[in-house]
């Protein structure tokens, strides 16, 4: 497969689409577009606030969305009600354009509380599993931590990290569903990733919109515990 095939948009919100919304703005979300240039086909990943504006950008570059990918539960990344603030996600794009939404198995019950979704409009999958995209392979990888079903993404050496992994930090885990000792094994499991992997991030946090896994292992103190009980100690609820 030839990388010229990769089509890859990162779109950040409050900027790039849901320019009035002020809570995009404040949330500086990132929503990832993935697919095949040949095919046309394409995935959104985590699409929240303006999601006609965000299937009006793909459309407008010649792709049609045929799936969704969710990292997380969370509101601000598929929609639902964030701190009394009702928030549009992805029930809001099925109306428009029906297609699968995969999510980590274990994010199921989550999801369905509180995105508007019903567990029949989801794919459900496990760690390892792969989504194909016209001839683009995107590989899921499951990162509990963030949340019990958190997932990433690992497509032509890119690994789109949801709030897992920041390029400074990472996720919370004083959430309900968080779980600190999860997390230590997650980020060890990105850590790993292939030298030269680079990492695109949930939310824009720190002026880069990527980095490689190797600078942020080297830079970001989410790794300078050197075991799990040093990362307990320091980040541990």
């Amino acid at each position: 497969m030839s990388s010229d095939r990769l089509y890859l948009r990162q779109l950040l919100s409050g900027h790039d689409f849901a320019a009035n919304d002020p809570i995009a703005q404040q949330m500086v979300n990132f929503v990832y577009a993935v697919g095949d240039r040949e095919t046309s086909e394409c995935v959104l990943i985590d699409p929240a606030y303006a999601v006609n504006e965000l299937l009006d950008i793909v459309e407008g570059d010649g792709m049609r969305v045929t799936g969704v990918l969710a990292t997380h539960f969370h509101a601000d990344h598929i929609g639902g009600n964030l701190m009394g603030h009702q928030l549009e996600g992805v029930a809001t794009l099925l109306e428009r354009c029906s297609c699968p939404v995969h999510v980590q198995r274990d994010e199921t019950p989550w999801i369905t509380r509180t995105s508007g979704l019903t567990a029949d409009q989801l794919v459900q999958h496990d760690g390892g599993d792969t989504v194909q995209v016209g001839d683009i392979t995107i590989t899921l990888v499951h990162t509990p931590g963030h949340t019990p079903g958190s997932q990433c993404f690992h497509v032509d050496g890119r690994l789109i990290s949801g709030d897992t992994l920041f390029l400074d930090g990472c996720g919370r885990t004083d959430f309900p569903g968080s779980d600190p000792a999860a997390m230590y094994d997650s980020l060890q499991t990105l850590a790993a990733m292939p030298t030269g992997t680079v990492v695109l991030p949930g939310h824009r946090y720190s002026p880069p919109y990527s980095a490689t896994i190797d600078d942020i292992r080297a830079s970001n103190y989410v790794y300078r515990p050197t075991s799990k009980d040093q990362w307990l100690t320091m980040f541990g609820t």
